[in-house]
C-alpha cells in the first residue's frame, strides 16, 4: 500500500466513528479507540487506519508519534470570527457588576462592535479574520463556523459575508458561513422590530445567489426579538433554501428551545435557560444542543446549559467557543472542553464526541469533519498527550503539536506558519 505520510506508533487513535449520525444522549459516553494505532494517507485521503504492523504500507514520509494521542481536527460549531475592533474597555463595567443586556443599553456590547465593524475596510476585516483563524488553527481546529451580525445594515453585514467567503477559498481552515443579520435591534427601530427583521430578509436572495451562506440565525432573547418574531424570521428563510440555527434560551427561558425543535433547526445554541420541556423535545429531536460554556465562565453566570439533563434526555449536545469579542474572547476550544468537564459535568468521552461528530452535524457537515474513517480527508491532529483524557485535564495550555489539514502539514510543534502549507 503506497502513501504519503504515514502516523506510526499512536498510543491512542481515537476516530469518532460510530457509524452514521450524530451520536446521542448514552452512546456520547463512549469513544472508538485504536491502541498501538496506525494511519495513513494519499492525496489528502485516508487510505488506512489500523494497529501498528497489520498492514504493510509504503509512505513517502513516516511520523512515530511516539505514543501521543491522535484524533481528527476539531469542529468549531459556533463562533462570530468576523468582526471590527475589540471590547477591553467593556471589563470594569462588568467588574462593577453591569449586566450584559445592561451594557448593550449603555450603547456597548454589540452596538460598540457594530460600529467598529462599519469602520473597517474590507481588507482589515480579513486581515483580522485570518489572524483569529490562525490562533484557532493552532488549537487544533480545522473546521468553524463564522456568523455575520456585527453590521445590522446591508453594506456591512454582506461586508462580514463576503470576507468569510473569501477566506472558505484562502484559509486552510474549512469555513461555514452563517448570516446573522437579526443579531440585535439597531437603535433606531427599536418598538419596529418587525421592519428591521423585514428589512434583514430583503438580503436573503442577493445571499443565495452570491453564495454567502449556508445557514441564518436570530438571536432570541429579552430586549432583542420574541420567539414568535423568531420563528416568522427563520420559517421565511427555510422558503428561501437556507438551514436554520437560534441563539435561543441564553438568558431566559423563553421557548427557544422548543421552537428549534418544531421547525426542525439544525442546531439550538446557548440554552442556558432551556426548559424541562424544551430539553425533553431536543431529546426528541434532529436539532443538535450547541452548548457555550465558555460564556457562561466569562459573563460570570452562575446558571451553566443543562448538558446532563440533556445527554440523559438522549440529545445530541456539542461544543464551541462562541469566540467574540464581547462575551467570549477566545479562540481555544481546548479550554472550553476543560470548562464543559468542570462546569456541566461532562466527561472526557461525552466532551471529545461534543467538539468533533456531533459539531460536524451543526453545522451540515456530517460525516465529512470531526471523523477519521478510511476515505474521508485527512484532517488529523497529533496531541502532546498520552491520552484523550489528559486534554481537558491539563489546562491552560496548548496541547497541539501537529495539524494536518487534508493531509498537509499545517501547524507544527503547535505554531501555524504559512511557509509549511506552501
Amino acid at each position: 500500500m503506497k502513501a504519503d505520510i504515514l502516523l506510526t506508533n499512536i498510543g491512542q487513535l481515537v476516530t469518532m466513528d460510530h457509524g452514521n449520525g450524530p451520536v446521542r444522549g448514552k452512546e456520547m459516553n463512549s469513544l472508538p479507540v485504536i491502541e498501538n494505532a496506525e494511519i495513513a494517507w494519499k492525496d489528502g485521503k485516508i487510505i488506512y487506519i489500523g494497529q501498528m504492523n497489520e498492514a504493510k504500507i509504503d509512505a513517502n514520509e513516516v511520523i512515530d508519534c511516539q505514543g501521543k494521542l491522535v484524533t481528527p481536527g476539531l469542529v468549531d460549531p459556533h463562533t462570530h470570527v468576523v468582526f471590527g475592533g475589540s471590547r477591553e474597555h467593556e471589563v470594569s463595567l462588568k467588574l462593577q457588576g453591569a449586566s450584559y443586556l445592561e451594557i448593550l443599553e449603555m450603547g456597548g456590547g454589540i452596538h460598540s462592535t457594530v460600529g467598529q465593524t462599519k469602520l473597517a475596510s474590507h481588507e482589515e476585516l480579513k486581515q483580522k479574520t485570518i489572524q483569529h483563524l490562525n490562533r484557532m488553527l493552532s488549537y487544533g481546529v480545522t473546521t468553524v463556523e463564522a456568523k455575520s451580525g456585527y453590521g445590522l445594515d446591508e453594506e456591512t453585514e454582506l461586508k462580514q459575508l463576503k470576507v468569510a467567503k473569501e477566506l472558505q477559498s484562502e484559509h486552510v481552515i474549512d469555513i461555514v458561513s452563517t448570516f446573522l443579520g437579526a443579531h440585535a435591534v439597531p437603535k433606531d427601530y427599536k418598538g419596529n422590530e418587525e421592519a428591521f427583521l423585514e428589512k434583514m430578509l430583503s438580503l436573503l436572495d442577493q445571499i443565495k445567489e452570491e453564495e454567502l451562506a449556508e445557514f441564518v440565525d436570530i438571536f432570541a432573547e429579552t430586549g432583542v426579538f420574541s420567539v414568535e418574531q423568531s420563528r416568522e424570521f427563520l420559517l421565511k428563510a427555510k422558503e428561501k433554501g437556507f438551514l436554520v440555527k437560534i441563539h435561543a434560551d441564553e438568558i431566559d427561558p423563553l421557548g427557544g428551545t422548543e421552537m428549534a425543535t418544531e421547525i426542525g433547526a439544525t442546531s439550538a445554541d446557548h440554552l442556558c435557560g432551556a426548559s424541562p420541556k424544551g430539553v425533553e423535545m431536543l431529546g426528541d429531536s434532529n436539532t443538535i444542543a450547541v452548548i457555550l460554556p465558555g460564556t457562561t465562565f466569562y459573563l460570570n453566570k452562575p446558571e451553566f446549559a443543562p448538558a446532563r439533563e440533556m445527554i440523559d434526555q438522549n440529545a445530541a449536545v456539542s461544543l464551541a467557543t462562541d469566540f467574540n469579542p464581547g462575551s467570549c474572547p477566545t479562540e481555544n476550544l481546548q479550554l472550553i472542553m476543560t470548562i464543559a468537564m468542570l462546569k456541566l459535568k461532562m466527561t472526557p468521552e461525552e466532551i471529545w464526541n461534543a467538539v468533533t461528530i456531533n459539531s460536524s452535524y451543526a453545522i451540515n457537515r456530517g460525516e465529512q469533519a470531526g471523523k477519521l474513517k478510511v476515505g474521508r480527508k485527512a484532517d488529523v491532529v497529533i496531541w502532546n498527550a498520552p491520552n484523550y483524557t489528559y486534554v481537558p485535564y491539563h489546562f491552560g495550555v496548548n496541547h497541539v503539536e501537529s495539524v494536518f489539514k487534508n493531509g498537509k502539514l499545517v501547524v507544527n510543534r503547535g505554531v501555524y506558519d504559512v511557509s509549511i502549507t506552501s
